[in-house]
């Protein structure tokens, strides 16, 4: 008899116990962790444009102020004409891009700020809602600056090579091969005008270096600056291009968003019409002195104004303006001082 009561109780308490487990809620399985930030990200198109840019800088920057005879003017003269205005204009968006994101305050700041999904979604849609929105994020200052700095560098470059053609154009008007009229300023006119049409193909090379800088965030070497708002049109959406990048949505599947953002009307306005003046020059010009002129204040002084314009104000870091004096390296005055990048002699053609 106390066998079957112990039986019955132990049947009593391993149902009780089986009733109570088939009551209780399993537990729910922990959510899935969050997906990664991604890596920086930047399509060939971006590099593309930029080294476009550089090498136009390039290639006018170092021509040569000697002439002696209307060959050798001519040949100048083509050179520094080869540039579309809107082509121009994108690439040096896209090279203050790159320049961007060797600020490690600004690539830092952007991907903190976006370690959590909900507030990197947010921030990728507010940028492409408004680009403005890239300058207030943390480190904007710092790569502002960059840009402002290497902006103004590239411009100056051209400005004073322009600057010295224009002044060879006075000079040499003694000379008897100078007062000559061009013989063929149709011919010349039109040249310079077909070239304002064609876009410049990049070179691949530079190109994939550029696109390397700015995905490993070094590579170029620049001196730390800072610049403060408000800033310019170029600045803004080389900010706003770079941001977009740190969040690893500029890459090959975002092209067409990049591709946009590069267009920045102000300096390619500018640009467009330096090359209305341009023209008017060559065709009211007769000796090869008239034309020197033109290609020194138009063609090149003039374009580098709107560049220079276009990188607004910027200060060098304590150490690197430090660096900078101690170097004795000299500044280049025409357009506007290497610390405080504001014009004060050039008029800009806008």
């Amino acid at each position: 008899m106390s066998a079957f009561i112990r039986r019955t109780g132990l049947i009593g308490a391993l149902s009780l116990s089986l009733g109570v487990a088939a009551c209780q809620t399993p537990e729910a399985p922990p959510p899935p962790p969050p997906p990664p930030m991604p890596d920086l990200a930047l399509n060939s198109g971006v590099a593309e444009a930029a080294a476009v840019y550089l090498s136009y800088i390039g290639t006018s920057s170092s021509l040569s102020s000697s002439f002696s005879d209307g060959g050798q003017v001519r040949q100048s003269m083509l050179s520094a004409a080869a540039y579309e205005p809107v082509q121009l204009s994108r690439g040096m968006v896209a090279y203050a891009a790159i320049v961007a994101l060797q600020s490690p305050e600004f690539v830092n700041g952007v991907r903190s700020l976006a370690a959590d999904p909900a507030n990197r979604d947010t921030l990728f849609r507010q940028i492409v809602a408004d680009p403005a929105y890239a300058a207030q994020l943390p480190g904007a200052r710092q790569a502002a600056g960059l840009i402002a700095s290497q902006i103004q560098g590239t411009g100056n470059s051209m400005y004073a090579a322009g600057a010295a053609i224009k002044q060879t154009a006075y000079d040499i008007q003694r000379q008897r091969w100078s007062a000559q009229h061009v013989t063929d300023r149709e011919a010349r006119l039109e040249q310079v005008r077909v070239l304002g049409t064609i876009p410049l193909n990049p070179d691949y090379t530079s190109s994939a270096t550029l696109q390397q800088a700015g995905l490993s965030g070094h590579g170029l070497s620049l001196a730390p600056a800072e610049a403060t708002p408000p800033y310019t049109q170029a600045v803004v959406r080389g900010l706003a291009l770079a941001a977009l990048a740190a969040l690893g949505q500029a890459g090959e599947n975002n092209r067409p968003l990049t591709e946009s953002l590069l267009n920045e009307p102000v300096s390619a306005d500018c640009m467009n019409f330096t090359r209305l003046m341009i023209l008017q020059c060559l065709a009211a010009s007769r000796p090869h002195y008239e034309e020197i002129f033109c290609l020194g204040q138009h063609l090149m002084m003039d374009t580098a104004q709107c560049i220079i314009d276009s990188g607004g104000s910027y200060t060098l870091s304590p150490v690197a303006a430090t660096a900078l004096m101690a170097s004795g390296q000299p500044t280049l005055e025409p357009a506007g001082s290497t610390t405080e990048g504001v014009s004060s002699e050039a008029q800009s053609p806008n």
